[in-house]
C-alpha cells in the first residue's frame, strides 16, 4: 500500500522507511483500486527441465523474480511464460501459473501449473507436504549430524524486508542433512517440510550456520571466522558471486497421472568456482556434475 501511494503521513506520501513521532497523522486510502496489470512479454531463454500438456518444470536461474511484483512488473518468470505462449492456470491474482515461489537470488527446480487442474492437485500436495524440496546449500562452520530445525518464521519486527525466528511466527521446519565437509564451511542438503519466506536461509542462520555470501542473513559472513581460518574464509566468500543456494531436487506426484516424478538439477555454473575454492578442489570448476561427485544426490 505505502508503493502504491495508499498511506500519507501528515498529507505527505510515505516512506516504507519513515519512523513516526507522536501525534502524527496517518491516513490510509482504503478505497482505491489498481486496475489489472497486463501481463507483457518478456523474452528469456528458459531451461526446461520437464513439461507435458499439464505441467512444467524450471530450472530458474539467480537474478530472476518468480511473478510480477512492485519494481519488477514486466520482466519475471510468469512475464517470460507468456512470451512463450504458454499455457498458464489461472492462480493467484497476478501469479498464474505459480504453485510455489524461489527467492530472486536462488535458483533451482520451480513446478509451474498449466492448468487449473494440475494447479490445485499441487497446491493440496504442497500443503499435505508430498512435494519434496530439497535445497544444496554452501553453509559457515560444520554440522557433523542430521539436524531438525522446528522454529517459527515471521516478518522482523523492525526490518520489514527480512523474516526471522519469531514465537509469534507461522509453523516452520527444515531437515539439514551434511553431505561434505570442507575447511571453514560445509556442503548440506536441506529438505523443506514448509515453505516460509526465506525459510532455508532464515533456519540455517538461526542454528549458526548461515548460508556462505548471503548478504541478508550471512551474519557478517567471512568475519564470523576467527583466527588463521578467516582469510581462508574470506577467498571462500570472495568466489561466491551470490548466496551459495540451489534447489536441487523436487519429488512428487504427477497431478494427473499420479506418476512418481523426480528431477535434480546440478550445482549452477556460476556458483563453481565457489564451491571448488570451499573444497579446495579446483577441479570441480570444470566439472558438469559438482554435485554428485561429491554424493549430493546418493
Amino acid at each position: 500500500m505505502i508503493a502504491q501511494g495508499r498511506v500519507q503521513v501528515n498529507s505527505r506520501k510515505a516512506r516504507a522507511s519513515q519512523t513516526l513521532s507522536r501525534g502524527d497523522l496517518v491516513t490510509v486510502d482504503l478505497a482505491f483500486e489498481e486496475r489489472p496489470r497486463e501481463l507483457k512479454p518478456h523474452f528469456l531463454e528458459l531451461a526446461v527441465c520437464y513439461q507435458d500438456e499439464f505441467m512444467m518444470v524450471i530450472d530458474k536461474p539467480a537474478g530472476l523474480v518468480v511473478h510480477p511484483a512492485p519494481g519488477h512488473w514486466s520482466d519475471t518468470l510468469v512475464n517470460a511464460l507468456a512470451a512463450r505462449g504458454t499455457r498458464l492456470s489461472t492462480g493467484a491474482p497476478g501469479r498464474p501459473g505459480i504453485v510455489h515461489r524461489l527467492d530472486k537470488e536462488t535458483s533451482g527446480l520451480l513446478i509451474v501449473a498449466k492448468t487449473d487442474e494440475a494447479h490445485q492437485a499441487l497446491s493440496r500436495a504442497l500443503a499435505a507436504r508430498r512435494i519434496h524440496r530439497i535445497y544444496a546449500a554452501v553453509v559457515w562452520g560444520h554440522i557433523p549430524q542430521p539436524l531438525e530445525i522446528d522454529a517459527p518464521i515471521a516478518r522482523h519486527k523492525v526490518d520489514r524486508k527480512r523474516m526471522a525466528v519469531l514465537a509469534e511466527g507461522k509453523p516452520a521446519k527444515s531437515l539439514v542433512e551434511p553431505v561434505a565437509r570442507f575447511d571453514v564451511c560445509d556442503l548440506v542438503r536441506v529438505r523443506l517440510e514448509t515453505g516460509r519466506t526465506h525459510q532455508v536461509r532464515v533456519h540455517l542462520a538461526h542454528v549458526g550456520h548461515p548460508v556462505v555470501a548471503d548478504p541478508v542473513y550471512g551474519g557478517g559472513g567471512a568475519r564470523r571466522v576467527s583466527g588463521r581460518q578467516r582469510t581462508r574464509a574470506q577467498k571462500v566468500e570472495e568466489r561466491f558471486p551470490r548466496l551459495a543456494l540451489h534447489a536441487a531436487i523436487l519429488r512428487f506426484r504427477h497431478p494427473i497421472s499420479g506418476e512418481e516424478c523426480e528431477l535434480k538439477s546440478e550445482w549452477p555454473a556460476d556458483l563453481r568456482a565457489g564451491l571448488a575454492e570451499a573444497a579446495g578442489d579446483l577441479d570441480l570448476v570444470d566439472r558438469p556434475d559438482p554435485l554428485a561427485y561429491l554424493g549430493f544426490f546418493a
